[in-house]
This record gives structure tokens, C-alpha cells and sequence, in this order.
């Protein structure tokens, strides 16, 4: 949090941005500009500390740094914890187009709408332990998913 949005979104990308022993830092804002782009970071610049940022722009931060990694399994913890209403949408948005993009998606989320909402496949837990799974999330509930929870 106290490094700058370009160092944050930088330093797990380092194999990408270092030649020899120097840091490219101009492919590194270039890079981080797009996801600035897609993703609607609003920061005042690149160099903004990410400490300073709305909780929604930080989680965008961390989205970006972790998108540009291309991995083909990503895990959202929480993702929408703290956050209003029109970053909630974009990130659904952005969950939804990796998805449709060939990614795995690993959703964990304390909020029911969302798990519903979202999910294709749902695997109940409760103190550390899988209490169930659920593949026709279309015609499930809140209640069916508490009751498989607690049983």
C-alpha cells in the first residue's frame, strides 16, 4: 500500500520489465496504462501512492497487476468486499469476460447473491470443511446453500 500504483502493479511482473540489471520502466507505464484503460483505475497518475486510492481502485490495482501475469486460473477472494455498487458491476463484467475468455474462475465469497449470481459450480464449506457441491446452481437458493452449510 505504500508503493505507487506503477510498483504495485510492477513488482510481481519484474521477469517482464527487467533488462539485464535494469527496470524498463517506460514498457512497464506503458503496460499499466492499458489496464488503467480497461479497467478504470482513477488514479491521478501512475505514481500515485495505491494507500491513497478508494478501496474499489486498490482491488483494480490488484486485479491489473495480477491480470497481466495471463495466468489461466485466477482466484478471487471476496472480490467485491468494501466496494460500491459501480465497481462491484465492473468487476462481475471483468470475472465474466475471463470466464468467457477460457479462464478459471475460483470464487470465494461470503455474500450469497453473489455466489449465485456468478457461479457455475458451487462448493459449500464450513469450518474448513466441503459440505457439499452444487452443479445446478440455476435452481438453487440461499436457503438450499445455508442449510448444506450448517448440516
Amino acid at each position: 500500500m505504500i508503493h505507487s500504483c506503477r510498483e504495485n502493479f510492477g513488482l510481481p511482473n519484474l521477469d517482464r520489465f527487467v533488462r539485464g540489471l535494469f527496470l524498463d520502466q517506460r514498457r512497464e507505464r506503458k503496460e499499466f496504462s492499458g489496464f488503467i484503460d480497461s479497467l478504470k483505475i482513477k488514479t491521478s497518475s501512475q505514481e500515485q501512492l495505491t494507500m491513497n486510492l478508494s478501496g474499489g481502485n486498490q482491488q483494480k490495482v490488484v486485479l491489473a497487476k495480477w491480470l497481466a501475469r495471463n495466468a489461466d486460473i485466477m482466484i478471487f477472494d471476496e472480490p467485491t468486499r468494501g466496494i460500491d455498487v459501480g465497481t462491484k458491476y465492473e468487476i462481475y463484467l471483468l470475472m465474466n469476460r475471463l470466464a468467457d475468455e477460457g479462464k478459471t474462475i475460483i470464487m470465494i465469497s461470503s455474500e450469497l447473491p453473489e455466489i449465485l449470481g456468478l457461479s457455475d459450480r458451487i462448493i459449500v464449506m464450513h469450518e474448513g470443511r466441503v459440505k457439499g457441491e452444487i452443479t445446478d446452481v440455476a435452481n438453487t437458493t440461499q436457503e438450499d446453500i445455508l442449510s448444506m452449510a450448517i448440516a
